[in-house]
């Protein structure tokens, strides 16, 4: 039997597991058809819908990770020709832009500062100008630690008949994700940031207005694993078989979000700000610098800069999982060797975990 070490995964992801949760991934396995098994699809999608603050029928957890669900939306709302405008300020953001070319789309991309928010009105400006048939950002970026205000932009991509899509796959349960109230046509998470769930699952949530492009393609869908004519039948329509659904994670994730809910959103939220605070104030005293826009950044990802002292950053973090078992990211991309990434994410987003890591931190550096 594997022999391994307890990590505290205070990275980019995944996170903290909570111990109910891991005691129901262990649970006996049933059949992906049995209608028990159906009773819990149910209960996993009324529980997303309220995370996502949503009235989609089409709300699920589309099997792969928080990738997958990205690659879902790309190819069931993009087909070839179709222009989508791709907001591009980090890794996560690019690869958005890479899904869509895939999927058949003329690619235009709109590019700021990695650790920075787009403008808004930028934004706006750019949609008025080419009037996209999609138009898709990031909200929280994990590569750079930005967060990315959506409140404004449905309005100037439902003009021109373009639908807006979400990647939110740090930001759920962690900060506000307003499908409804902010007019997201398509939305795509994961499980294994803020939902401290293992990584396996991605929930996925589309509009009336987002399911009536998939269901009026003129072109098959790339990917028959993740068609949502066929996937959405399994979840929520005829119940038709599909694929072997990952039965055991959709345990996870049904005890993920039932604590999610248990604790109240806004209480959640409240959590991640407050610990992100500590942590914050404790860093800067310590030498540290906040690398992301202070007025948007994310609490649940803190990109920091390290102090000079620190001449071997990759080494220093090493020190950090051997003698400390504390996971940490180094940077991305662009950033990769000048910053780190320190994640307070979901169950791990509590004052003994800040606590930790500013005493493995210490003894390090």
């Amino acid at each position: 039997m594997l022999n391994l070490p307890t990590r505290l995964l205070h990275g980019p992801g995944p996170s903290p597991v909570a111990p109910s949760v891991l005691e129901a991934i262990a649970l006996p396995c049933i059949g992906h058809m049995d209608p028990q098994f159906m009773r819990v699809m149910n209960e996993i999608r009324a529980m997303m819908q309220q995370v996502f603050q949503t009235e989609n029928e089409m709300t699920l957890a589309c099997s792969g990770t928080g990738s997958a669900g990205g690659e879902m939306l790309m190819d069931n709302l993009v087909e070839p020709g179709d222009t989508c405008l791709i907001g591009v300020n980090g890794v996560f953001g690019g690869r958005l832009a890479e899904k869509a070319r895939r999927a058949g789309g003329s690619v235009q991309t709109i590019e700021t500062d990695w650790g920075k928010a787009f403008d808004q009105d930028v934004v706006i400006q750019r949609i008025e100008e080419t009037k996209p048939d999609m138009v898709a950002l990031v909200h929280a970026e994990t590569s750079t630690g930005a967060l990315q205000p959506f409140d404004r932009l449905a309005e100037a991509v439902h003009r021109y008949g373009g639908l807006l899509v979400m990647d939110c796959v740090t930001s759920l349960s962690g900060l506000p994700v307003k499908i409804d109230e902010w007019q997201i046509d398509a939305a795509y998470s994961g499980t294994q940031k803020c939902l401290s769930c293992p990584p396996g699952l991605s929930p996925v949530t589309l509009s009336e207005r987002a399911m009536n492009k998939v269901n009026n393609r003129q072109t098959p869908v790339n990917s028959w694993y993740l068609d949502l004519n066929l996937v959405g039948n399994y979840w929520s329509g005829s119940r038709a078989y599909h694929h072997t659904a990952p039965v055991n994670m959709n345990f996870a994730l049904h005890e993920a979000l039932r604590l999610v809910l248990e604790e109240g959103l806004e209480a959640r939220f409240a959590r991640h700000e407050r610990v992100h605070r500590q942590l914050k104030q404790a860093l800067l005293d310590r030498g540290f610098s906040y690398a992301s826009d202070p007025e948007h950044s994310l609490p649940m990802l803190n990109l920091v800069q390290f102090p000079k002292s620190v001449t071997d950053e990759a080494g220093a973090r090493r020190r950090l999982l051997d003698e400390f078992n504390l996971e940490i990211g180094g940077g991305l991309g662009k950033l990769a060797g000048k910053c780190w990434r320190i994640g307070l994410m979901g169950h791990g987003a509590r004052e003994e975990n800040v606590a930790a890591i500013l005493q493995a931190i210490d003894a390090v550096i």
